[in-house]
Order: structure tokens, then sequence, then C-alpha cells
């Protein structure tokens, strides 16, 4: 089985039902064979996005383009795109491999054609003894795998997925995902991925848009989003523990930062990660001094729930065994390279001088 996948190019894709606009203007694009997931919290418009783009919603305005093909009136059954959704809409009276052959059968694929193809697929997604079966003596997810086994052989070079994993368990979800990831690469399938769970979208993606309110808060590879967060929304939305948040009153910091937040340093916040902060915190380039609120044991890891002297609330990532107990007066540091600036007003990063 080989599929070719195809460019997607989305340009100020917007919706608005009524007087609400939940889609604000959207640009992304992906190469062939790229993975691209949409992520956010709820409500954001990342599911929107994909009906849009998928033609199963009409949009109010932007361009669609697949292929170099303006495809942004035609009707979802003219798009040649593959979809797999959170609920798997599997048909409860069909056998797996009447459900992974349905698509073929409607479009009058001749039986013997059909069945070499689910064999073919059945085989890739280890389904093959499951193939008699009916959906209700599947486990979650094995019925994920046929729904991803029935867009795949259709061999669509687009394929949309909607929340597809989120009614798997945790470790169901890391098992899928890796598959999909490497069905993405083996087969050069274009993919794209709505999700609401941050490690999925690290874990997978070529490139990720991080929505918020109906629009592209940043988008990047990854470690770019995880690197540098382009606002607070980023910053606070990526990482567990997210991003620590501190007022430029509770740090003590080289001048080039101090300069930069004199003008009014009531606006600025001081970001940096929980695996960033040290003890001692002497040493480094920033400090604070602050009460450890309590600790959380996470079995390669320490939280230490930290608050400064103005009451702000942060976390230390800790890997060592010498941990402060609750109570006790520290002081934790970091480097500059691990500091990012913020302006409360506009919610943007600020570059720092280097």
């Amino acid at each position: 089985m080989t599929n070719t996948g195809v460019s997607l190019n989305v340009l100020n894709l917007r919706k608005h039902w009524g007087q609400t606009e939940v889609l604000t203007g959207i640009d992304f694009q992906i190469a062939p064979g790229g993975f691209l997931t949409l992520l956010g919290p709820s409500g954001c418009g990342k599911s929107t996005a994909l009906r849009l783009i998928s033609g199963l919603d009409e949009m109010s305005d932007g361009k669609i383009l697949i292929d170099g093909k303006d495809v942004s009136r035609l009707p979802a059954d003219q798009r040649n795109i593959g979809m797999v959704f959170q609920n798997y809409a599997l048909f409860p009276h069909m056998t797996v491999a009447d459900n992974i052959a349905y698509g073929l059968k409607v479009r009058k694929v001749a039986k013997q054609t059909r069945e070499k193809s689910v064999d073919r697929v059945a085989d890739l997604m280890a389904l093959g003894p499951l193939l008699d079966r009916k959906p209700a003596q599947l486990s979650g997810g094995q019925q994920q795998r046929v729904a991803l086994a029935r867009v795949l052989v259709s061999e669509r070079p687009l394929v949309l997925m909607d929340e597809p994993l989120s009614n798997l368990d945790a470790k169901l979800r890391t098992e899928i995902r890796s598959e999909i990831r490497a069905l993405n690469k083996e087969l050069g399938i274009t993919i794209v991925y709505v999700t609401h769970d941050q490690s999925e979208a690290l874990s997978m993606s070529d490139t990720v848009v991080l929505m918020n309110a109906g629009r592209a808060e940043q988008i990047g590879t990854p470690k770019e989003l995880y690197d540098n967060p382009a606002s607070v929304f980023a910053a606070g939305f990526i990482g567990t523990p997210p991003m620590n948040l501190l007022k430029v009153s509770d740090v003590t910091m080289p001048q080039d930062i101090l300069a930069t937040t004199a003008a009014n340093p009531d606006d600025f916040l001081i970001g940096v990660r929980p695996e960033s902060l040290k003890f001692p915190g002497q040493a480094m380039d920033l400090s604070a001094t602050c009460q450890v609120a309590s600790v959380e044991y996470e079995g390669s890891v320490f939280l230490v729930h930290l608050v400064s002297s103005s009451g702000s609330k942060f976390i230390l990532s800790h890997t060592g065994e010498d941990v402060p107990t609750q109570g006790t007066e520290v002081v934790v540091g970091w480097d500059s390279s691990a500091t990012h600036l913020f302006s409360k007003s506009t919610g943007k990063n600020v570059p720092l001088e280097t």
C-alpha cells in the first residue's frame, strides 16, 4: 500500500455563526506528507477549522487549497479527504472486514480488489485475526484501529483526525499515537490532527498550530513552541507543568533585564520553565526567595510548589533527593538563557537582548 500525500494551504479561514465569529482568520500550510496538529482548549475553534477543511461545514471567508487546487466551494465528497472522528462511527451490524471495506464498496470497487485491499491494511494495523468480529466484540483500541484502517484502505492523500484518541485510556493513547505517526511516515499521507492534549501534539507533529479564541496564537515546530512561547497564553498552555510566570518584584536579575523592565515593571512577567529552576539559587543569573508550600512526588521528579514574597505561586521540577520540606524558606535560581519576558498589556513575548 502506497500513498502520496498532498500539500494543504489554508488562507484567512473565517467562520461566523450569526454575529459570533468562531474563526477570525487562520493561515497555515503543510507540505506533502506532513503532520500538522491544531492544538488548543475546548471552544478555541480547532474542530470548526477541521470541518471547514473537510467541507462538512461552509466557511464564511478564506481559501482552502489542496495540492494547489482551490477546493473552498467543493462539497466534501469531491475533496478526496479521509476523516477519523472521536466516535469511531463503526457499523455495529457489520464485521470488521465489512466496516473497513465499506467505502470501497460504495465506490463500487470490485470485490476481489476490495478483499485484497482489506487484507493489506488489516495486516498493517494488526487486525487480521479480528476481521470476522463485530465492533461490540472489540476493545476501544481495536475499534479505533478499525476506524483508521477504513480511512487508510481508501488511500486518501489527506486525512483529517478529530480527537481520535480521546475515548481511550492513557496506555492505548500512547500506543496508537505512535502507530499513527509511523503510518504517516511509512505511507507518506498528509495528516491534520485536532487535539486538546499537548503531549499528543508535541510527540506527533511536524508543525503545531496553537489556537486561542478562534485565532492562531502561535505556529511552529513542537520544540519552537516549547522553547520560545510567543505569548503568555502559549507559555501557560504548553508544558506539564506549564511555564512559571513571576512578577519582576519577585526576582533578582541582571542589569540588562532590569533595564528592559525599568520603565514599567508592573507590566512585565518573568517566565521560566519548572525544570530550569535549581537549588541553590544564589550562584545563578536570576534568583527568587520563596517558601515551600508543598512537595509532590511524581516518580522521576519531585514537583516543589513555591510561593514568592509577593504571593506568586510557581513550581520547581527537582530530580535530586535533597528536597526541602514544607514551610522551608529557600532561594531558587536559573540562568539568563532560560529566561523569558512577557508584557501583561499585550500578552506577547518581549525579546531579550543577547
